[in-house]
């Protein structure tokens, strides 16, 4: 199987690169599609989230640039330059996608170390790849090998162990922002898993008082009643700022939710009291110039490493325990790969066999029905059918002996089973 990987991830790009890379839902099914069009392309998936986008491609190995092709289709479908992934995109081919693949299933390249949402993401993108009909037998293979081993990594280690994830970092910084947590209101703008997360974590911190925004006032109050909280639209942000200590975006929109001057006529009449403002969407939900306004204090995705390296120490030991599992699954894949290898040869190799029997077995009958004794006919069958199936081996051992190949005659011994003997 020729497999590639080829993305973009917080490691590898800034925000700036990502946030235009990143595929919205709705055109996900179009995009997979529009990828499989591409010479070469047999099977295609598409991972896009708000830490990397990457692109899983089999291809049937008659390019010798699909990476270059495939690049350049991204930076076309988002309309950029080719320029602008100079240095910043990354490429696996092989085992190493596999690898790749699976570390980032085991949430081992994510953000935040560990982090249990990117198994759910990659599921996702095996669902709509499957359902937009991009997904063969190969990246099917490979998707089940993947979750099983990323399951394998959360049951064997404590990888996975306390609740941590982008937002668990996002909701920490509230600590080193207010004293009284019980006393703070907290606004969070989108109603996806990541905001659930964030409203779980804030509530087990200790604030009591949560607004949430969403373009549906349905979803939003759907959310809230889990969390004794308010529902609002995104339209009633401006109003609801004045009385917020602590927001949190996080929704798929294309374009900025919150700007510059509804945060600046909040500050006014919060008497300049400070805001926490913690954005980790991608493409951006607040508007960076927001940075520039005092008396708040505004993260984006890219301001959490110095959080998500204390989790990288305090995991250590319990990743490079997931490593060697994933270390022993891309093994075991490539043997089921190889095994598959021998899939058409076991078959033309029975298929002679039963062509063999199938000749001995109709002399047999026409013997017999000439009147032969069937004791004859029987040792006659026998000595037939061992004959026809040695002769071809013998011939080839006698040949690979007289030119002195002693590896073949080895290997001869083991596909026998001789071996032993």
């Amino acid at each position: 199987m020729n497999l590639l990987v080829l993305g973009i991830n917080h490691n590898s790009a800034p925000i700036a690169v990502r946030e235009r890379v990143a595929f919205v839902p709705e055109a996900m099914e179009a995009a997979l599609q529009s990828l499989v069009g591409i010479d070469g392309v047999d099977e295609a998936a598409i991972l896009s989230t708000c830490n990397r986008t990457e692109l899983y491609v089999v291809d049937d190995g008659g390019s010798e640039d699909l990476a270059r092709q495939i690049t350049s289709w991204l930076a076309d479908y988002h309309r950029m330059p080719l320029t602008d992934f100079d240095g910043c995109e990354y490429c696996h081919t092989g085992d190493d996608g596999v690898r790749h693949m699976m570390t980032v299933a085991a949430g081992l390249d994510s953000l935040v170390l560990g982090e249990p949402q990117i198994l759910g993401q990659m599921k996702s993108c095996y669902a709509v790849a499957k359902e937009a009909g991009s997904l063969g037998p190969s990246l099917e293979r490979t998707f089940q090998h993947t979750f099983a081993t990323a399951k394998r990594v959360r049951t064997d280690t404590a990888i996975g162990e306390n609740p941590v994830s982008v937002a668990y970092a996002a909701v920490s910084l509230t600590q080193h922002i207010f004293s009284r947590l019980d006393r703070c209101r907290a606004l969070l703008i989108g109603a996806g898993e990541t905001i659930e997360l964030v409203a779980t974590h804030l509530k087990e911190k200790g604030v009591r008082q949560l607004v949430i925004a969403n373009r549906t006032l349905d979803r939003a109050r759907e959310l809230a009643e889990r969390f004794d909280a308010e529902a609002v639209l995104l339209s009633d942000i401006p109003e609801q700022l004045k009385d917020i200590d602590i927001v949190v975006a996080s929704t798929a929109s294309q374009l900025p939710i919150l700007g510059k001057g509804s945060v600046e006529s909040a500050l006014k009449k919060r008497k300049h009291r400070p805001m926490l403002m913690v954005d980790i969407a991608v493409p951006r939900d607040i508007e960076a110039e927001v940075a520039e306004l005092a008396d708040v204090y505004l993260y984006t995705v890219d301001d959490l490493k110095e959080i998500v390296d204390e989790n990288r120490k305090a995991r250590a030991s319990e990743a490079r325990k997931a490593d060697q599992i994933i270390l022993r699954a891309v093994e075991e894949w490539q043997r089921q790969w190889r095994s598959l290898d021998a899939v058409d040869t076991v078959k033309d190799y029975r298929a002679q066999a039963e062509a063999m029997r199938l000749h001995e077995i109709d002399k047999a009958l026409r013997a017999l029905s000439r009147g032969a004794a069937p004791e004859q006919v029987i040792e006659q069958l026998a000595r037939g059918l061992t004959n026809k199936l040695i002769h071809h081996p013998s011939s080839r051992l006698r040949e690979a002996a007289a030119n002195g190949e002693t590896d073949t005659l080895m290997v001869a011994r083991r596909l026998l089973g001789l071996d032993d003997h």
